[in-house]
């Protein structure tokens, strides 16, 4: 049975008609994939399921007692609010109770002890405990360190925040907006893994090709206000697609033959006002109607990178390289060398140092040990995957022109207007200030930005981040094709494999390795990650004919060392005694005279019981890893 449907919704943004009386229907254990080109729609449908906006016409209908969640495209604040508050957030009321009891306990030297009575009281009536420790749980899980503020994360452990804080309410309809943004590979093989072990249903909107093969059960895209739905993988839609867009242009050219024979007709005066013509007459007319509500298809970005005479051979040498961050060992005697041409991606967990490599190569960073040589007649071009170069006050054009009328291309001149219809901004678009803009808008304005100026050498920092899939293979055929120097920083496996001639891995521990060819190079080759306590483990290994399911299921048929297989044992043993334990404090702090007794042994049980609940969280934990492995 559907957990969810939407029936016959119609939304429209003025003339732009997002939503045309779509059907959908989620049912559990579907993960739809969510597609459509950028401005489409998609994360307005998303939002119209959390209730974020309201229909023109139609209705969303959801289970009674199903709970949506949503993670949004955008990333959570880098702010002071602690990551424990930023997960409990998500359980509205009683997270806030949660949050202000969390907040007094970390402040036991200034406690008030009737505001800590009535909040407890607050939380027994929420189920506040059972929630909190679901918190715990959740944060444990992801590894999340609960005490760090968000300001403190990079932003792919602030995604990891966002994740949280949607499943802390347990959903049984999960609603993922470009999940894989500012995650580092490992992340995203962790997220696949998450994905394919959660109960309920998913739908997601991802621009990663690899990640919507390896997870998507139904495929529905979003074009022009309808929608085309596909079960089965996402190799098997675009040829279903394919000819869908076919039949369409069959259709479309004998439509217009007959109504241009029509037009014709009509022309010629006299005949067609005859009273037994005067069907045919009306016929015509609603025939024009027809092909003015034709909503023609969105166009194909038109990439050219301007090109500023070459660079010298030597683009950059690296020999010995080593830097180091207070007692932080971030590379590790690095010899290489970068010629004219060369199409290098960096791969590795987000901290590596990947950033810091960028900027040694070009001169910005001289490193603790060994020499870096950059080359000469250099011009560069800089993508910043966090778009701080754009000036979100500002509409396209300034943030564009600069100040100019016109931009030059390889020698030629281009109106800035007519530059930016390449990047399918049309006059009006193109005047809109870029905080009204969406994620794959604003990406295609910095794309437009970089593509301005002339360059030999093209430095990408996460690149594909919510451009939709036809702009993102257009950049990767421009890449291919640009006959400078390319260092590309990328999460994006499909676009790594299809664009870089080789690969600077961090596999941990300052070691950095250069491997020819991209990601599934690195992995045949014996590329590996390493953790931060030395151990190996291997990437996921994923294909079209090896999906991360299949790797679930024969690492879960690996059996436990003898030893491992007695602490798995003896948990549920140690899990009940660490329940009681938890339930005999809580029993006294719900005594009624609890509050009235001395205030420093309160404040002793209260910490016994924060420690208590967080020992009984680790052993769930490790219950959880131990019989998944």
């Amino acid at each position: 049975m559907s957990l969810l449907e939407i029936k016959k919704a119609s939304l429209h943004y003025g003339t732009q008609v997002l939503l045309d009386s779509v059907d959908l229907k989620i049912s559990k254990g579907q993960r739809i994939c969510l597609m459509g080109r950028n401005g489409a729609g998609k994360s307005t449908l998303l939002k119209a399921i959390s209730g974020q906006v309201e229909l023109d016409e139609g209705e969303i209908w959801i289970k009674p007692g199903v709970r949506v969640a949503r993670l949004e495209q955008d990333l959570p604040e880098a702010d002071d609010v602690s990551v424990f508050d930023a997960v409990a957030q998500g359980l509205d009321k009683a997270g806030q109770l949660i949050i202000q009891y969390h907040e007094l306990l970390n402040h036991p030297d200034d406690i008030d002890m009737d505001l800590l009575a009535d909040l407890q009281q607050q939380l027994d009536a929420e189920d506040g405990w059972m929630l909190q420790q679901r918190v715990e749980t959740v944060l444990s899980r992801l590894s999340l360190p609960a005490e760090k503020y968000m300001r403190e994360l990079s932003g792919g452990w602030r995604r990891r925040v966002s994740l949280a804080r949607a499943l802390v309410t347990e959903p049984d309809v999960l609603m993922l907006d470009e999940p894989t943004n500012h995650l580092d590979v490992m992340a995203i093989e962790w997220l696949e893994q998450q994905i394919l072990n959660f109960n309920g249903a998913v739908i997601f909107i991802t621009h990663d090709r690899q990640f919507l093969q390896n997870l998507a059960t139904d495929i529905v895209e979003l074009d022009r206000g309808h929608t085309k739905s596909w079960h089965g993988t996402y190799d098997q839609f675009l040829a279903f697609r394919e000819q869908q867009l076919l039949e369409e242009e069959r259709h479309n050219a004998l439509f217009d033959k007959r109504l241009n024979e029509e037009e014709k007709w009509i022309r010629q005066g006299i005949k067609a006002r005859r009273t037994r013509n005067e069907g045919r007459v009306r016929a015509l007319e609603s025939m024009r109607n027809e092909r003015m509500q034709r909503r023609a298809k969105t166009g194909n970005v038109s990439l050219e990178v301007g090109s500023s005479g070459r660079s010298g051979k030597l683009v950059a040498e690296l020999h010995n390289v080593t830097q180091n961050f207070s007692d932080n060992l971030v590379i590790n005697n690095l010899t290489t060398t970068i010629i004219r041409g060369d199409r290098i991606g960096f791969i590795g967990p987000n901290g590596a140092g990947k950033s810091t490599l960028l900027k040694i190569i070009l001169g910005q960073l001289q490193p603790t040990s060994g020499d870096a040589k950059c080359g000469t007649s250099l011009s560069v071009a800089y993508f910043d995957q966090l778009r701080e170069q754009l000036d979100l006050e500002k509409n396209v054009v300034e943030n564009i022109a600069e100040g100019r009328d016109s931009i030059e291309i390889n020698g030629k001149s281009r109106h800035i207007i007519s530059y930016l219809s390449d990047f399918l901004f049309t006059g009006a678009r193109a005047r809109t200030p870029v905080k009204a803009l969406s994620g794959g808008e604003r990406n295609r304005v910095l794309l437009a930005k970089l593509f301005s100026k002339e360059c030999n050498l093209l430095v990408l920092d996460e690149p594909t981040n919510d451009l939709d899939v036809e702009t993102l293979e257009l950049l990767e055929e421009v890449l291919v094709n640009f006959p400078g120097t390319i260092l590309l920083v990328s999460h994006d496996r499909a676009f790594l494999d299809n664009v870089v001639t080789s690969t600077l891995a961090f596999e941990g521990s300052g070691n950095v390795r250069e491997y020819v060819g991209g990601y599934a190079d690195w992995i045949r080759q014996g590329g590996v990650w390493n953790d931060s306590e030395g151990e190996v483990e291997p990437p996921l290994k994923s294909s079209q004919q090896e999906s991360a399911a299949a790797k679930v299921s024969s690492d879960k048929g690996e059996k436990l060392s003898y030893k491992l297989q007695r602490e798995l044992d003896g948990l549920p043993a140690a899990i009940d005694l660490a329940e009681q334990e938890v339930q005999a404090i809580e029993a006294k702090i719900a005594a009624p005279d609890f509050y009235q007794q001395d205030a420093s042994e309160t404040t002793r049980v209260l910490a016994l019981l924060e420690k208590s609940q967080q020992i009984l969280t680790e052993k769930y934990a490790r219950w959880e890893e131990l019989d998944e492995g």
